[in-house]
């Protein structure tokens, strides 16, 4: 199989190149590295399955020619993290609905199977936890920029879904929630780096608001592992499915497990949002999938869990300050 990876040079990209690798891919990766990095992948380069390009997905001749190169497209290209969807609106709007545009449009040429990487930020505000694929997306006001990104991956799914329905396109929508693991940076808000980089700097360790708010996070390998199974799984066209661990933790009580499990000295700070963020910032309190879609279908459980997880990231973090 060959396969174009839009954002391949980012964190799960990264992890996805290397699993359709390892079972005889052949890998294309377009980045133009806003968000990922060229270190992801630099360790990929050798291997003759293995090709990438620098470049933007609105560059639509070339994103044309590696779509017409490939059996599947996985559209992870997006603006990500809290931070600079709350201090680039614009930048996540036009990034995130218009690449989404020119990838479908593209692959429709030639019916090429996408799937369209979501996220567990379009349930919103709905207070139905877990949440069901099926379930209400609850947003809030248009006037607080932190549901841009929520808006601008519903318009995606349902852009994907159109083309399913009307122009019979083959999709696969999945909504990843807190996916976490080596090669992930903090740079952009994603919460346990932050934390791990803090506590092994000795560094006060920041949770934003008043740490009761609850996540549940997955390991890489077991949500790259679940993309996989879907992609070759015909019985998932068209369909939306929730990729996540059902094992939910307060941020205040991951900021604890992580100074410990790292032996940290850090004092545990609380930072109102409204000076994280911005005024009247809003956050869900819990985030907490229904996987019993998923695991009817291709038999998915979540292998790795936290403590393991926390113990990974540790290392690696370890290792590239050695």
């Amino acid at each position: 199989m060959r396969v174009l990876i839009t954002g391949g040079a980012g964190f799960v990209g990264s992890h996805l190149s290397e699993a359709l690798l390892a079972r005889g891919d052949d890998v294309f990766v377009l980045d133009n590295l806003s968000t990922g990095s060229i270190d992801n992948i630099l360790h990929l380069r050798d291997d003759p399955k293995f090709h990438y390009t620098i470049d933007s997905v609105t560059n639509e001749p070339l994103l044309a020619e590696l779509i017409d190169r490939c059996d599947v497209v996985v559209h992870l290209a997006a603006a990500v993290g809290v931070r600079l969807i709350v201090e680039s609106p614009v930048h996540t709007i036009e990034t995130n609905v218009h690449g989404t545009e020119v990838v479908l449009k593209h692959a429709n040429t030639k019916k090429k199977l996408v799937m369209i990487a979501s996220t567990s930020e379009v349930y919103g505000k709905s207070a139905d936890v877990p949440f069901r694929e099926d379930a209400d997306l609850v947003l809030g006001p248009t006037s607080k920029h932190r549901w841009a990104y929520a808006c601008s991956k519903m318009i995606d799914e349902f852009l994907a879904l159109a083309y399913w329905k009307e122009r019979r396109l083959p999709v696969i929508i999945v909504r990843l929630f807190n996916t976490v693991g080596p090669r992930q940076t903090g740079q952009y808000g994603m919460v346990i780096p932050s934390f791990v980089r803090q506590a092994l700097a000795g560094q006060p360790i920041t949770v934003f608001g008043d740490g009761s708010q609850s996540r549940s996070f997955t390991y890489v390998g077991d949500v790259v592992r679940a993309m996989v199974a879907l992609i070759n799984d015909p019985r998932a066209i068209g369909q939306v499915f929730n990729i996540g661990n059902e094992n939910e933790i307060t941020i205040g009580a991951l900021a604890e497990k992580i100074k410990a499990v790292a032996g940290s000295t850090s004092e545990i700070v609380r930072i109102p949002y409204d000076q994280a963020y911005e005024a009247g910032f809003e956050d869900m309190p819990r985030r907490v999938p229904d996987i019993s879609k998923i695991t009817a279908l291709i038999g998915y459980a979540p292998t790795v869990e936290l403590d393991e997880i926390l113990g990974r990231i540790l290392e690696h973090f370890r290792l590239q300050q050695a």
